[in-house]
């Protein structure tokens, strides 16, 4: 079957389904919704037998779901209709939630639902949800859509008036008023999109990343001898990129901050001098999670096995953050006999920071210190000789931060998740130690291919192709890594380890010492395409045209028919 993925971006959803078809032997094409023509020239040229919508902002002309059967994904329960639907969902604390696929009309949200699915609601923030369990909601209706469209199989939408749009006002944080709990769920229904519009410190700007703060906030209520209590919005102290802001009742970190017509930064880097002499507020580099409060790296022991998470906001790793996981890692080494590398909250991890660099006043210099030192992470983990090393794809990944995972001995992964083994698209060839970790797994040939392709591919893709050596269905999932992690530590497979590292050892510098040596003017020449890509990802230039890689070629469409 030939299938049109008509969307207004590429991002984690589409992507989902975008795997989730072509694992299934479906043609996929994609087409960006940039504008009616366009759509239309596209789309005939293509001639597809049905339309896919899984993210889609912008009106379909009639003259497109009148020749197509179209069919839209809308992250909500039948019955809800317009945009915001999510912003609604965790503002108005739904415990239960879901999505539907229906069938394109006039009428807005109003087509006949085809498929749906539901889920409990988690207290999180609205992208995490939309994420993970709307996009298992999205892939896992596809097989019942399909048998649908076949049977002629529908259920009527429920006409519902069009919720109003969710504006800054509905968002805006009363300071003096609002508690801890207000506070939080308004940053979490605002995140990603749009953010709260607020002021800090003089600044105008959207937040993002909120966390509870159980010490700060609380000693300072308590304090006494006459000692001065601060104001609510009171900067209290400042860690590893975030800061923490006193509320009525307690206190709460931030950790990003975007100013007006510029793009998401850790809050230290959008302050600058306006907080010095915040105080430093200091973790143990692995946090034992003991109360809340804002942490990036933790450490949970079960058995033999340590399992390490970093959190890092949007899986993006910065110069510090590398260099902390980096003592992380070499700390475990000796506190355990299995170490898991199992990412953060959303990502796993997606390589270099591209918005701190983009920031940065020395950005090939800068550049070159984040890529060096996520290979000294990375080094760090190859050469882990005394234990095994599992790498814990229970979120996406990308560019680096799938390297970064190649860099174990195993890779074990979660059913769903998409990985993009690339970096093209940025203009960069990539370091990470790819040139041995990749071709290892799954030879040469197929490696450059993977790499030149620049396609997301799912996990059980990747399990095919040798790059991951387990899948493990999502309920469960953590149980199943762990009876394998458990399992993985031998006396013999260690022995083995440390032979094949002290007579490769050369040659597996010598690979990473090549990518680097391509990578240089990358980073340094002002005139490399990578400056101009970061920026228009960075500031998410809306784009002029489908990316070519998501077209169907030619020859492959004309063997299909």
């Amino acid at each position: 079957m030939k299938i049109t993925l008509l969307v207004s971006a590429f991002n984690g959803l589409t992507q989902g389904v975008y795997v989730a078809l072509r694992d299934r032997g479906f043609l996929v094409n994609v087409t960006y919704a940039i504008n009616p023509t366009q759509m239309q020239e596209e789309i005939e040229a293509f001639n597809p037998q049905i339309i896919l919508c899984p993210f889609l902002k912008s009106y379909l002309p009639k003259e497109i779901y009148e020749n197509y059967p179209t069919f839209i994904f809308h992250p909500a329960p039948i019955g809800d209709r317009g945009a915001y639907s999510l912003d609604y969902a965790v503002f108005n604390e739904e415990k239960f939630w879901g999505g539907v696929w229906l069938r394109a009309n006039a009428l807005y949200d109003g087509g006949d639902i085809y498929a749906s699915g539901h889920f409990e609601m988690r207290e999180s923030y609205k992208a995490s949800i939309y994420r993970q369990e709307m996009l298992r909601v999205a892939v896992g209706s596809l097989d019942e859509l399909f048998v649908n469209i076949e049977q002629e199989n529908a259920t009527p939408q429920i006409l519902n008036p069009i919720h109003k749009p969710f504006t800054q006002a509905m968002r805006a944080i009363d300071w003096q008023r609002d508690s801890t709990d207000e506070i939080i769920k308004k940053i979490n229904f605002s995140d990603s999109l749009p953010g709260v519009l607020d002021n800090i410190g003089g600044v105008a700007c959207y937040l993002f990343g909120v966390w509870r703060e159980d010490k700060l906030g609380s000693e300072v209520l308590t304090s006494q001898n006459g000692a001065k209590v601060p104001l609510p919005k009171t900067i209290l102290a400042k860690r590893d990129g975030a800061i923490c802001l006193k509320t009525v009742d307690g206190a709460v970190w931030i950790s990003h901050l975007k100013e007006l017509n510029r793009f998401k930064l850790p809050a230290t880097y959008v302050l600058k001098d306006r907080i010095k002499g915040v105080k430093e507020d200091r973790l143990p580099l692995l946090f034992d999670k003991s109360y809340a409060t804002f942490y990036e790296t933790s450490v949970e022991y079960r058995d033999n096995v340590a399992y390490l998470c970093f959190n890092f906001h949007n899986g993006a790793m910065s110069t510090a953050q590398c260099i902390r996981l980096k003592y992380a890692v070499e700390y475990l080494k000796t506190q355990c006999e299995v170490l898991v590398l199992v990412g953060g909250m959303d990502f796993f991890s997606n390589g270099i920071h591209l918005n701190i660099l983009e920031d940065s006043q020395k950005q090939g210099e800068d550049g070159w210190a984040n890529i060096n030192a996520m290979n000294d992470l990375i080094k760090s983990i190859i050469f882990a000789d005394e234990i095994v090393t599992i790498a814990s794809f229970g979120r996406n990944a990308g560019a680096g931060g799938i390297f970064l995972g190649l860099a174990c001995d195993y890779v074990v992964a979660k059913e769903g998740i998409v990985l993009n083994p690339h970096y093209k698209t940025l203009g960069l060839t990539g370091s990470e130690y790819h040139t041995y970790s990749l071709p290892k797994r799954v030879g040469e040939e197929r490696a450059r291919a993977l790499l030149d392709a620049c396609l997301p591919i799912s996990v059980e893709s990747a399990k095919e192709l040798g790059m991951v050596d387990e899948v493990f269905a999502h309920d469960g999932y953590y149980e199943k890594l762990h009876s394998f992690a458990k399992s993985k530590f031998d006396d013999d497979f260690i022995w083995d380890k440390q032979e094949f590292l002290e007579e490769n050892e050369e040659r597996i510098e010598a690979l990473k010492e090549e990518e680097i040596a391509v990578m240089y003017p990358e980073f340094w020449d002002e005139d490399s395409p990578f400056h101009t890509l970061r920026r228009e990802f960075v500031y998410k230039h809306c784009p002029q045209q489908t990316p070519p890689r998501l077209k169907v070629r030619g020859a492959l469409e004309e063997r299909s028919r």
